[in-house]
């Protein structure tokens, strides 16, 4: 386990951050699906590594590992958090074989011109991601967008009393909030997962949900993972499935889209099954109080919420909404 000096890293300013910084309001930026696409290749890729690191540390093959991964999943909300109680693993060596990519330039893709959308918002930009330290520095970097935070809080800095309290743990969201002085009011959570604002909402915060990366290849529910040549055969063929249907995806409409990805995230942003079928009973009870048919029923399924201030399908739009309100 982590000393409690790694656990307890300070929130220092690393630098003073690029672009307009001005006004009250701090803005708390997810990562991964929210400032890059991390459905393209970062996700099956991390979905693999924490199914290849279950089966090395209980000496399985990757179909007994994958069924471990779904019922620690089901039973604590992360496949880490049950690796941590039942086998003792080091976090962060888990997050670290989970996470290492040689070839991340390779595999980060970001949309055009997010460097200037972010220096263009007004307000403080906080990084606040359930990635490790150095993967997102390393996905900013690429991305071409870390001057623009001035700072990242990665799951290193998530440990409340000892526990590890990543997103969407409400204790660890207020405690960080106390240390960096920022009133509830003033912080703006801009996520992918949808959950984890509906569990943050009643904290006194803005939301804002990000939709335009949301696809339903990510590993939130963790699958089978066949071996060998077979699976990085799978693999390809489910990133080739991906790449199609994101294609069609520009001209077809979204909401038919939407509706499979919308309360799903990466696993180490998961909030749980719980929640995600709280999620789930809502949008389907929208669909049946608008009493269509099913195209009706998947529409009404990517209106915004009530606990989501703002919804927009990128950083571009969330920069356009504010200068359009004023804020």
């Amino acid at each position: 386990m982590p000393s409690h000096a790694s656990r307890r890293s300070p929130l220092r300013l690393r630098h003073r951050p690029a672009g307009n910084n001005a006004g009250d309001t701090v803005w708390l930026f997810d990562l991964d699906n929210t400032l890059h696409d991390a459905s393209h290749a970062i996700f099956p890729a991390i979905n693999a590594a924490m199914t290849a690191y279950v089966a090395r540390v209980l000496a399985c093959d990757d179909d007994t590992a994958s069924r471990v991964r779904v019922d620690y999943w089901k039973r604590y909300g992360a496949t880490l958090l049950g690796m941590i109680r039942h086998h003792g693993v080091d976090p962060a060596d888990f997050l670290r074989a989970a996470h290492e990519f040689p070839d991340i330039e390779e595999m980060v893709r970001v949309r055009r011109g997010l460097a200037a959308q972010l220096r263009r918002l007004p307000g403080r930009k906080v990084l606040l991601t359930n990635a490790p330290q150095d993967y997102a520095r390393a996905v900013l970097r690429v991305a071409g967008i870390e001057h623009c935070f001035e700072r990242v809080v990665a799951i290193e800095q998530m440990w409340v009393h000892g526990d590890l309290r990543p997103k969407p743990d409400r204790r660890m969201l207020r405690r960080l909030l106390a240390r960096l002085r920022i009133a509830p009011g003033r912080a703006v959570l801009v996520e992918d997962t949808v959950s984890h604002l509906k569990r943050y909402a009643g904290l006194g915060i803005r939301t804002a949900w990000i939709t335009g990366y949301l696809r339903s290849m990510t590993p939130s529910r963790p699958h089978d993972v066949p071996a060998g040549a077979a699976r990085d055969a799978a693999q390809q063929a489910a990133l080739r499935a991906e790449a199609q249907r994101h294609a069609h995806d520009r001209d077809a409409d979204r909401a038919a889209r939407q509706e499979a990805v919308t309360l799903v995230a990466a696993e180490n942003q998961a909030p749980g099954p719980r929640l995600l079928a709280e999620a789930q009973q809502a949008g389907g009870n929208e669909g049946r109080e608008a009493g269509g048919t099913a195209a009706r029923q998947r529409a009404r399924m990517v209106h915004r919420p009530g606990y989501v201030d703002i919804k927009v399908q990128s950083v571009h739009q969330l920069h356009r909404r504010m200068r359009r309100n004023g804020s």
